[in-house]
C-alpha cells in the first residue's frame, strides 16, 4: 500500500491543494455563486436552488466550510450559510501567485 507524503509539503501547498480538492465539484461551485448572490443564506434555500438531496447538500455545504471557505451559523433549527471573504481573499492570492509563476512560458 502507498504512503501519503503530504508532510514533504509546506502548510500552504497543502491548504492550497485542500482548497482546490474542495472546488473541484461543481456542485460546490454553484453554492458559491448561491452565496455570492445572496450574501447569506438558510440551508434550506440552498437546498431549493440545487438539483441535489437534502443530505448531499449538506455534505458540499459542509466540505466547503471545512476547508474555510464559507461560514456557518446555528439559527434554532436551521444553519445560516455565508462566504468567508477573508478565507476568499486569500485563496484569490495564493492561486494568482501560483498561476503568474508556473505561467511564465
Amino acid at each position: 500500500m502507498a504512503q501519503s507524503k503530504v508532510e514533504m509539503f509546506s502548510k500552504d501547498e497543502i491548504l492550497l491543494a485542500d482548497i482546490a480538492k474542495a472546488l473541484s465539484h461543481p456542485a460546490r461551485i454553484k453554492i458559491l455563486k448561491i452565496l455570492t448572490d445572496k450574501n447569506v443564506c438558510m440551508c434550506g434555500d440552498i437546498v431549493d436552488l440545487m438539483p441535489l438531496a437534502q443530505s448531499t447538500v449538506s455534505q458540499h455545504l459542509k466540505e466547503l466550510k471545512r476547508v474555510g471557505l464559507i461560514e456557518g451559523e446555528i439559527e434554532g433549527p436551521k444553519t445560516c450559510y455565508c462566504l468567508s471573504q477573508k478565507a476568499l481573499q486569500t485563496a484569490r492570492a495564493d492561486f494568482s501567485k501560483l498561476f503568474s509563476k508556473i505561467c511564465k512560458c
